[in-house]
């Protein structure tokens, strides 16, 4: 079709052309040529590559649509540490801001420059030479994944820049995020189609951002606005100078951001954009107030966890009131009920509200909520929003207290309520479908038996037709029991009786979480794995015996005795071990360094320089320490890292337990 000693010109000469009309398109708003001459171009390009794969440049407009297939995401060691800022509610927190800084510089000469903080994804783009290299999200802000493929298939994010004085080397900070637009037209197509909808901009973003087919990224349509820039030799000596160079590069830098000369710019900044940035097509909570010059930047340095020249402030959750229509009940798999309100579909914080948790019998009557009530709702930091208050200005005056039910919604059981619990559970735990469905569930999810080729629908699908009614009934499954449901197929069959047999290679810890047994997450799992080492020896503690292991209290120890004292779990555990599953402890002795930390006792928190968790957590242990997951007055050693949660900070502080950096751990050992 085209002359061999001309292809692979034409392919560089379409691939720069067609990059040229994007960056017109995406950065100036104009459009070079229509949509039909580009398409048109564009097919002819894909043409040439599908001919010659060897000669498709790295920053083609092919590689936009996707197409390439995941199946895990490499590590990336961030050159520059990805922190995080200090956040604050308060105007005052603000005022102590600019106080430490012009008492850090010694003067008031400085400027502020404030933007908005976009509530999305976190990225890392490496770019060498022009070209986009690497894309690494945050991660624990020392290392992320490497999600480049599906970066590359967002439109506004440039595969090879344009302009003067683009350094050979740099890493381009911004936040991915879906625009509302986009956001209601996926949740209004996921609707009609019978698909659950999407929680919110921000999980959605996330949750594409790590998909594992680029094309579905493709179609979601997410966006990028850029906002830093880290390398040795940059031209640039402000933040401000920053942004500009960024944009005259191609890069989608939003028009949000404000100069401002004093703090008192900087909350009228905040106040106008209160409002107003629900105008804005991403999601914002807050805003970014940082020092513009980088050498005052320089000179006022980092303290352990965050910039000493930056600082957030956020917005509180927005509220909204709207008509409380119905409540329904919800069964969880432990048997818990869960009222959840049904509203006037409702906007709130960029998405449509039309449930919301009620939590509890007891929060039902705190609010003394009642049907029809017009009712405050707020989304904050929460996936599921929840209801705040009553307007009662606009309650009936015949209206009726909420009675809570008495019978379980799905299986008319009697409802019980533990003494001491705000919870009512439904006891019949062997005949109420939710229960057993969303017990086999926990049972197969990637921390317990980590069984592949099962999701919920299939697990609906198994048991209503009476292939199972438990858990350990999986292993009874064969392909052609399988392939009699609708939608199996031969493969999809094959698939699932190999996840079950790998399935019993899971190590014993994994099993334990996965039985269910109340409060025993993953980590106590693994404290009474490695410290009973069987199932068997498990069966047979008595509380004495479980309170031996580190972290394990009164009400973990009840559970686990209530549990092995019913012959329906034993029966359970024992049709388990007939079917071949770890349950017993592989562990192989661990390699002592040294005894330096006998007898002490260690809680983790923060991300860390020298170290990952896992690896400091390693290196306690093989120095004769424990590591546990909560504080308390009997801890010897906080090791607190970068964005460490300020609830543990605040709780050792009170109790007297030492704090130390990860340099002092260090020290310890010598």
């Amino acid at each position: 079709m085209y002359k061999d000693q001309n292809i692979e010109e034409m392919i560089k000469g379409l691939t720069q052309e067609l990059n040229h009309y994007n960056y017109m398109y995406y950065q100036n708003d104009t459009s070079v040529v229509t949509d039909y001459e580009f398409d048109s171009l564009l097919k002819k390009l894909s043409e040439l590559e599908q001919a010659n794969p060897g000669l498709i440049q790295p920053d083609s407009p092919t590689q936009r649509v996707g197409g390439t297939i995941t199946k895990e995401f490499e590590t990336v060691i961030h050159k520059y540490p990805m922190l995080s800022l200090g956040n604050t509610y308060s105007e005052q927190d603000l005022l102590d801001f600019n106080e430490r800084v012009t008492k850090a510089l010694g003067s008031t000469e400085f400027e502020f420059v404030c933007e908005q903080k976009y509530d999305g994804v976190a990225i890392s783009l490496t770019y060498e030479n022009g070209v986009l290299l690497k894309a690494a999200t945050r991660g624990d802000g020392i290392q992320g994944d490497d999600v480049t493929v599906n970066v590359k298939t967002i439109k506004s994010i440039p595969l090879r820049l344009f302009g003067d004085e683009i350094p050979d080397y740099m890493e381009v900070r911004g936040e991915i995020f879906l625009p509302t637009s986009s956001f209601l037209k996926i949740n209004k197509d996921r609707e009609l189609n019978g698909e659950s909808l999407l929680a919110n901009p921000r999980n959605a973003a996330s949750g594409t951002i790590k998909m594992q087919d680029s094309a579905i990224v493709a179609q979601r349509n997410l966006d990028c606005y850029i906002y830093g820039i880290y390398g040795e030799k940059l031209s640039v000596t402000s933040h401000l100078f920053a942004l500009k160079k960024l944009k005259s590069w191609g890069f989608n830098v939003p028009n949000h951001y404000q100069a401002c000369k004093s703090i008192q710019e900087v909350l009228k900044y905040i106040n106008l954009w209160e409002n107003k940035r629900f105008e804005l097509p991403a999601a914002t909570d807050g805003v970014v107030i940082k020092i513009n010059d980088y050498h005052q930047q320089h000179e006022l340095g980092f303290t352990a966890k965050n910039p000493r020249w930056a600082i957030s402030f956020k917005y509180k959750s927005e509220s909204a009131c709207t008509k409380l229509e119905s409540i329904s009940y919800q069964v969880g798999r432990t048997g818990a009920v869960t009222p959840v309100a049904n509203l006037q579909p409702v906007l709130l914080a960029g998405t449509i509200v039309k449930r919301a948790s009620l939590h509890n019998a007891n929060e039902i009557e705190r609010l003394d909520i009642r049907l029809k009530d017009y009712v405050f709702v707020e989304k904050g930091g929460e996936i599921i929003p929840k209801i705040t208050g009553v307007d009662t200005s606009k309650r009936s005056t015949n209206s009726d207290r909420l009675i809570y039910i008495d019978n379980c919604p799905e299986c008319d059981t009697k409802l019980v309520r533990n003494e001491g619990e705000a919870v009512h559970y439904c006891p019949n735990e062997t005949g109420c479908p939710p229960q057993i469905k969303g017990r086999i569930e926990h049972f197969i999810q990637r921390k317990a038996l980590n069984i592949e080729g099962i999701g919920p629908e299939t697990i609906q699908q198994l048991y209503e037709s009476g292939l199972i009614k438990d858990a350990a009934d999986l292993y009874t499954l064969t392909i052609p029991s399988l392939i009699t449901l609708e939608r199996m197929g031969q493969k999809s069959a094959e698939n699932i009786i190999k996840g079950l047999e790998k399935s019993k290679t899971v190590a014993f810890k994994h099993v334990l979480f996965g039985t269910g047994i109340r409060f025993v997450g993953l980590t106590v799992a693994e404290k009474l794995a490695e410290h009973f080492k069987s199932i068997d020896a498990l069966s047979k503690a008595s509380m004495e015996d479980l309170h031996k292991v580190p972290e394990i209290g009164e009400k973990i120890a009840q559970s686990v005795v209530a549990f092995f004292q019913n012959p329906i779990h034993l029966e359970f555990i024992n049709r388990l071990k007939k079917y071949g599953l770890q349950l017993e402890s592989l562990y192989e002795e661990k390699e002592f360094e040294s005894n330096l930390l006998v007898g002490k006792t260690f809680v983790i928190s923060g991300v860390f320089q020298l170290y990952s968790r896992d690896g400091l957590k390693e290196k306690i242990e093989t120095n004769g320490g424990k590591v546990l997951s909560s504080i308390s007055a009997k801890l010897d050693y906080l090791v607190a890292g970068e964005n460490m949660g300020p609830a543990k900070l605040e709780k050792a502080t009170k109790l007297g337990v030492r704090i130390i950096s990860e340099q002092e751990f260090t020290n310890l050992l010598g």
